[in-house]
């Protein structure tokens, strides 16, 4: 009589406590943000040397005429 008690209060505990243990097993923390990505370094001098190169362009084009 004792057995089956204590087994049923076993039972009841760990069906009790189960879901604290699956909740924290299942739930991973969100994954870390992305690094911010910095424009300013080289896509200026890329835009400075794109904007040099087309009016370099342009002035030789127009010394031809």
């Amino acid at each position: 009589m004792m057995k089956k008690i204590a087994g049923t209060l076993l039972i009841i505990l760990g069906i009790s406590i189960s879901p604290y243990f699956m909740k924290s097993a299942i739930a991973q923390p969100p994954p870390p943000a992305p690094k911010p990505i910095p424009f300013d370094g080289g896509l200026s001098l890329l835009v400075a040397a794109g904007i040099a190169y087309g009016a370099r362009k342009i002035y030789k084009f127009q010394q031809k005429d």
